[in-house]
């Protein structure tokens, strides 16, 4: 067995203090006061440019701490629009919800992403001014709700006393747009292209028009090619989506958005909150270890938290095909009730001494408190690929034939499962794998079965010793648990774009035939394979649609309909060993 003891800390196993305490969460405290709601507040920007409002505030008159939350999809988008601004505003918050720019009553012109951090700054410490408030802000939301936080707190507004994103993007290209540089095609073209583009229809789309002509349904526009003209079969011209396709790498277009680059700048105290199954699962992961590890002052390190639940972009107790029970219900507004308390009131029931880090262990169903993440006292251990398609804990000794397979981008791997959302043809969370798992273009290994009880908690990473005749193609990973009557349920999942395996900054092409040690970032997980399941890895190249096909041409990204068969290779002799490296848990 290869073992790589402590996370940051090789050859040392650390000692922690007990963290068999039951996690705690908060029960709201019942309303306090009446409310009275301000329609279409004007919020005036340093541009000119007008936003707008709803300000749901205590009746009784006097000075409140500020809650500011920024929204795309309308402050009167019933009933979800009102539903948190009355829950905070009764119990002695000023609500502040604004149409973010070139949205429904704003004025402006709508680019997501792009004017997010002055608008959130100057619509912060325009709340801090107003007559009924402390001069206390801080900002709620969700998804993009989530998004605007983070681009806000890193304009540094000094009235800004804690953000609290719950599922949302902390890198807009590595997180959002992209994964590991393989595009989130039915999420990009649904949430981007066909959701965003009116300012008025914006819960409308190709998908939904289910008893429209088949060249206009959702699944048919997403087999087009090239990518670039896609938007114009459903009678869309929506530039940003445009722009999106023409920066498929990293550069200055995604790094100005990135609060990943700047966390050494921040000091805002942060809570994430997210899903194992989440899109945005990265985010909620590198939000927290980003400030805990890397924040400008102590406190704001020390005070950062994360919740992380069995959940994809909502808190539910069944995903995909799992039940996880009641233990995985957590009420939302409770959980940020605590914090905006904490820092806006100065009220402490048990937060500030509390660990900062609660977990849903999947597998056991049951929720854990750390003191970090990812874990000080984790083993990381390798499980190799064998011949015959087993999982091993041991190195392969010898040599051995490559495993081989044809990856044809007119006949992709369906998505079946996975980390998705927002109204996408695909089934997400959770799934039993066994449909794909039957095709020759996946190659799928397996360990024996469990003798005893195994904890997967943290980053998982697959290593491919692999090659490929073509000069770019993706390699894609699952980690699956296998229960005992055989169904076959992913936990985590990465890809990689062949040509960012160095560099999302700066691709290169893969030589045929040569070998190469290719790591794809699964993310991460927390399962207990239970006794008697066993662990799986399938390997394949295409997820699709959730992910868009890789043409295998090399030729630039988005503008060629023309596509080529790839002939895969993946390795598991002793010279060239491909392995998944997993977060093990004592």
């Amino acid at each position: 067995m290869s073992v790589i003891r402590c996370f940051g800390f090789p050859g040392i196993l650390l000692a922690i203090p007990s963290l068999a305490a039951p996690v705690r969460f908060p029960r709201a405290y019942p309303p306090t006061n009446d409310v009275r709601l301000d329609n279409l507040v004007p919020i005036p920007m340093r541009d000119g440019v007008t936003l707008y409002a709803d300000v749901y505030r205590p009746a009784k008159p006097g000075r409140y701490p500020v809650i500011v939350a920024r929204t795309p999809y309308s402050v009167e988008r019933y009933p979800v629009a009102y539903e948190e601004p009355l829950f905070f505003a009764e119990r002695g918050y000023v609500f502040v919800f604004e149409d973010v720019r070139g949205r429904h009553e704003s004025e402006g012109k709508w680019e997501p992403f792009r004017n997010d951090i002055e608008d959130g700054y100057d619509t912060v410490e325009w709340a801090a001014k107003q007559p009924w408030s402390n001069g206390k802000v801080a900002m709620q939301g969700h998804s993009y709700g989530g998004h605007v936080q983070w681009r806000a707190a890193m304009a540094l507004p000094p009235h800004l006393v804690a953000i609290f994103p719950i599922v949302a993007s902390t890198s807009l290209y590595h997180n959002w747009v992209t994964l590991n540089g393989a595009w989130r095609l039915s999420f990009n073209f649904g949430w981007g292209a066909v959701r965003q583009e009116s300012r008025i229809m914006q819960n409308t789309g190709v998908h939904t028009l289910k008893h429209g002509p088949p060249s206009l349904s959702y699944e048919t526009i997403l087999e087009h090619l090239p990518l670039i003209d896609m938007q114009e079969l459903a009678g869309r011209h929506t530039r940003f989506y445009t722009d999106w396709i023409r920066h498929p790498d990293y550069d200055d277009y995604w790094r100005v958005l990135n609060v990943e680059e700047v966390f050494d700048k921040l000091s805002v105290p942060v809570q994430t909150m997210g899903g194992w199954f989440d899109i945005f699962t990265q985010g909620t992961q590198h939000g927290y270890t980003g400030m805990s590890l890397r924040a400008k002052t102590e406190q704001a390190r020390k005070q950062a938290r994360m919740v992380i639940g069995p959940w994809e972009h909502g808190v539910s107790r069944k995903t995909g095909d799992l039940d996880f029970g009641p233990a995985a219900m957590v009420d939302r507004n409770e959980v940020q009730l605590e914090w905006y308390d904490y820092w806006l009131k100065g009220k402490d029931d048990g937060l500030g001494s509390a660990p900062p880090v609660r977990i849903f262990v999947m597998g056991r169903n049951e929720w854990r408190y750390e003191h970090e993440y990812p874990l000080a006292r984790t083993m990381y251990t390798k499980m190799y690929f064998q011949p015959g398609h087993a999982l091993s804990w041991e190195a392969p000794r010898g040599d051995a034939p490559p495993d081989r397979y044809t990856y044809d981008p007119m006949n992709p791997v369906p998505s079946t499962g996975g980390n998705n959302c927002c109204g996408t043809p695909t089934l997400s969370g959770p799934r039993d794998q066994r449909p794909i798992e039957k095709r020759p273009d996946v190659l799928v290994y397996t360990s024996e079965v469990l003798t005893k009880d195994v904890e997967v908690t943290g980053p998982v990473k697959v290593v491919l010793a692999a090659s490929s005749d073509a000069p770019d193609t993706d390699f894609v990973a699952k980690l699956v648990d296998v229960f005992p009557d055989g169904r076959a349920i992913n936990m985590c999942e990465g890809i990689l774009r062949a040509r960012y395996r160095d560099s999302f900054s700066h691709p290169e092409p893969l030589d045929a035939g040569r070998v190469y040690a290719l790591s794809i970032d699964l993310v991460g997980t927390s399962n207990v394979f239970l006794k008697g399941h066993r662990i799986r890895v399938d390997v394949t190249s295409s997820h699709f649609p959730e992910f868009d096909r890789n043409p295998n041409t090399g030729e630039p990204f988005g503008t060629s309909a023309h596509v080529r068969a790839a002939h895969q290779e993946v390795y598991h002799s002793a010279a060239h060993a491909s392995y998944i490296l997993l977060p093990v848990i004592p």
